[in-house]
C-alpha cells in the first residue's frame, strides 16, 4: 500500500474546476480531475511508473499530444479517449480551444501490473505489453469499468479490491497484450516491415524522413514504432536513419568525383565539417581519409 507514483509535470492554461479525488490501493493510484483548457494550453507530463490517462468525454477535436518537443505542429495527433503511456515516455498536449474535460489518471506499479498479468499471458507478453504505448479512441471495452471506478473513487463503499479489479479489467482491456505469434518477434519489427521501410528510404533517395514519417510507413504509432524499432535494430530511428545516410556518403564518395562538401550539402548534412565529424564517428576516419584508401584499392 505504500506505492506513490512518481511523475514531472508543467501545465499553463489549465485549471482545476473542483476538488481533485484519489485513492492509493496496492500498487496501483487512481486519480479524479475535472478541469478547464484555455484555447493555446499547453501540458508537458514525464513519469517513472507506467500510467493511463482515461477521458470520460471526446476531447480528440480539441487536445492535440506528442511525444517531441519540436514542431509540435507537424508532429502532433488528436488525443484518444483512452491512452497507455509506458514509463519514462514524455508527452506533450496542445489545447486548440477552451474546454471543459474530465478525466482519471491511473498510475500503475511496474512490477504490481506483472504480477497481475503474467500468470495469465506469460512473463515475456506482460513485460512486451508493459513497453507498448496504446492510444484508443473506441473505448466501449473499458467505458463502464472507468464509471464505476470513478464513482468508487468519489464514494468509496467497498473493499479496495473491488477498486482494484476494475483497474486491473481497464489493464487487460486497454493493453496491447500481444498474441502467441506476436510473442515470438518478442515486440520487434518484422522482417516484412523492416523491409518495406527500407524500400522507402531508398525510394526517396536523399530526403529525410522524421520518426513520424517511418512510423506511418509500417502502420504503427510514432511512440510504438519508435520503441520496438529500437528493440529491433539497437538505434533510435534517426540514428539508424543518420547511419543510412553515411552509407550513401560512402557510395557517392566511391562512384563520384564529387568533392566531400557537395555530398554533405546533396544529403543534408549542415557542412562538411557536420558529414566529416559524423562519418568518423561511425567509420572511424574522415570521408577523405576513406575515399583515398578506396583509391589505392582499386585495380
Amino acid at each position: 500500500m505504500g506505492f506513490w507514483h512518481s511523475m514531472s509535470w508543467k501545465t499553463e492554461g489549465i485549471r482545476v474546476t473542483s476538488p481533485v479525488q484519489w485513492r492509493q490501493y496496492d500498487g496501483l493510484v487512481s486519480v479524479l480531475w475535472e478541469a478547464e483548457s484555455q484555447a493555446g494550453a499547453s501540458g508537458y507530463y514525464l513519469a517513472d511508473d507506467p500510467r493511463i490517462m482515461f477521458f470520460f468525454n471526446d476531447v480528440s477535436s480539441n487536445v492535440r499530444i506528442s511525444n517531441e518537443d519540436d514542431n509540435f505542429a507537424k508532429n502532433s495527433r488528436p488525443m484518444a479517449r483512452a491512452v497507455y503511456v509506458p514509463a519514462g515516455v514524455p508527452l506533450w498536449t496542445g489545447s486548440q480551444k477552451t474546454h471543459s474535460f474530465s478525466h482519471l489518471n491511473l498510475h500503475l506499479h511496474r512490477d504490481r501490473v506483472l504480477r497481475y498479468l503474467t500468470p495469465s499471458v506469460g512473463t515475456s507478453a506482460a513485460q512486451t505489453a508493459l513497453r507498448r504505448p496504446v492510444e484508443l479512441q473506441d473505448v466501449a471495452a473499458i467505458d463502464a469499468l472507468a464509471k464505476l471506478l470513478a464513482d468508487e473513487i468519489k464514494s468509496p463503499s467497498r473493499h479496495a479490491v473491488y477498486a482494484e479489479s476494475l483497474i486491473g479489467g481497464i489493464v487487460a482491456g486497454l493493453l496491447d497484450i500481444p498474441s502467441e505469434s506476436e510473442e515470438r518477434v518478442s515486440g520487434r519489427l518484422t522482417q516484412g516491415q523492416m523491409n518495406k521501410l527500407l524500400a522507402h528510404v531508398d525510394d526517396l533517395g536523399d530526403y529525410r524522413m522524421s520518426v513520424a514519417d517511418m512510423a506511418a510507413v509500417v502502420g504503427l504509432s510514432e511512440s510504438w514504432f519508435a520503441n520496438v524499432f529500437k528493440q529491433t535494430t539497437g538505434y533510435t530511428p534517426l540514428q539508424w536513419q543518420l547511419g543510412k545516410r553515411v552509407e550513401r556518403s560512402k557510395q557517392l564518395l566511391r562512384e563520384s568525383g564529387l568533392p566531400v562538401a557537395s555530398i554533405a550539402a546533396q544529403l543534408g548534412f549542415s557542412d562538411q565539417a557536420h558529414l566529416t565529424k559524423v562519418f568518423r564517428q561511425i567509420v572511424g576516419e574522415t570521408p577523405a581519409a576513406w575515399r583515398r584508401m578506396q583509391q589505392l584499392r582499386r585495380p
